[in-house]
């Protein structure tokens, strides 16, 4: 495969939409909501319901994110771009603007947009992230519609669809669900942590032990060093200041390099956790280019806008086309793509050349919060 170098400053038209976070789960009545409540990250819920296509058909689409952070603000903006996209190439109106929420990661906060989802009566749901996913199915799964049916549910970003029980196997899901998968790579990652430095002793496993989408990919990292003979040092939070409290754990024992999988907690916490790596002279490794967005070192695996893009296609087909979500494969990205944040590079004086040839392809980022 032919290998490239890209610099990086992700596709500004598609986040030029309102992200997430459109309201918590009190925004939205049995009618999906008329009141303008501002939420923490300035976007207004509730906004006004734009007129049906000519062709009469409408669709409510609920879409949840699980917590805001870059990849996740990223894939609900792909999400939004690409069903109004479909909307004017179909002429059928997809009404998402009064069904947006972010869970806040907040168990009950989900729990409770489930419930205020069903009772609009909503035609599908897009969780984004595995917990949200997780309360989404179980919801749906409980609730018929009048005519007997489930609530569709296309979900996005989750890392093991099959270890989190949402699907019975990639190829046939069952039930009232499929989804887009940014399943990790976990031996490449380490692949290409010791083509960088290929005398690394330790290493430190930073991750949410509560979250599911970490569990697959630690078990293999404990596997991979073990084999290679890398001495493991684990280290876990499930909040900011727990993961901060961590990462100084994961310094002080001596781990040369730290990995995190696809685990938003952590990514929330990097941009507090970052300067302490580069102080160290430890680079950080995780499981989406967000990471290094947000200033680790690295970051692996999928196009998040790609993965929206497809996820609002598969939510189209199911209810634009009459798909069944129980037969439609889980679509899987190109989880190959490294991304290097020079300005970390940099500061640890690491060098990532090598990269390339090791890797579907090679993007460089400096530290923001957001992709612009």
């Amino acid at each position: 495969m032919k290998k490239k170098i890209l610099t990086l400053l992700l596709t500004g038209a598609v986040l030029t939409t309102a992200l997430t976070g459109c309201g918590s789960s009190g925004n939205s009545g049995a009618n999906g909501g008329s009141s303008e409540t501002e939420s923490d990250t300035g976007s207004l819920a509730g906004a006004p319901e734009s007129d049906a296509s000519s062709t009469g058909r409408a669709y409510k689409v609920g879409i949840v994110q699980y917590v805001d952070d870059a990849s996740l603000n990223q894939i609900v903006a792909a999400i939004q771009a690409e069903l109004d996209k479909k909307s004017e190439e179909l002429d059928i109106f997809f009404d998402y603007k009064n069904f947006t929420y972010n869970g806040q990661a907040d168990a009950t906060t989900m729990n409770q947009i489930a419930a205020d989802l069903i009772a609009s009566d909503v035609d599908l749901i897009i969780p984004v992230a595995t917990p949200v996913a997780m309360v989404m199915q179980n919801a749906t799964a409980e609730n018929t519609r009048a005519d007997g049916s489930l609530i569709p549910v296309v979900f996005s970003a989750v890392s093991d669809p099959v270890g989190a029980g949402l699907v019975s196997s990639m190829d046939a899901p069952g039930s009232n669900i499929t989804g887009t998968s940014d399943e990790l790579n976990t031996e490449a990652v380490f692949d290409l942590m010791l083509a960088a430095d290929p005398d690394i002793k330790t290493v430190g496993l930073l991750y949410d032990k509560s979250q599911d989408a970490s569990t697959a990919a630690i078990a293999a990292a404990k596997s991979y060093c073990k084999e290679k003979g890398i001495h493991v040092v684990e280290k876990t939070g499930t909040n900011n200041g727990e993961i901060s409290l961590a990462a100084d754990a994961l310094i002080a024992s001596g781990a040369e390099a730290v990995f995190t999988p696809t685990d938003n907690n952590v990514m929330t916490a990097e941009l507090a956790i970052y300067e302490k790596f580069i102080d160290a002279k430890v680079p950080h490794y995780g499981g989406a280019d967000s990471f290094a967005l947000n200033g680790a070192f690295m970051g692996y695996g999928v196009n998040y806008v790609e993965l929206g893009t497809a996820t609002a296609d598969m939510a189209v087909d199911i209810l634009a086309n009459g798909k069944d979500p129980a037969s439609m494969a889980v679509r899987t990205m190109d989880n190959g793509i490294a991304t290097v944040n020079t300005e970390t590079a940099g500061a640890i004086g690491l060098d990532y050349g090598m990269f390339a040839d090791k890797c579907s392809s090679l993007v460089e980022i400096q530290t923001a919060e957001e992709f612009q």
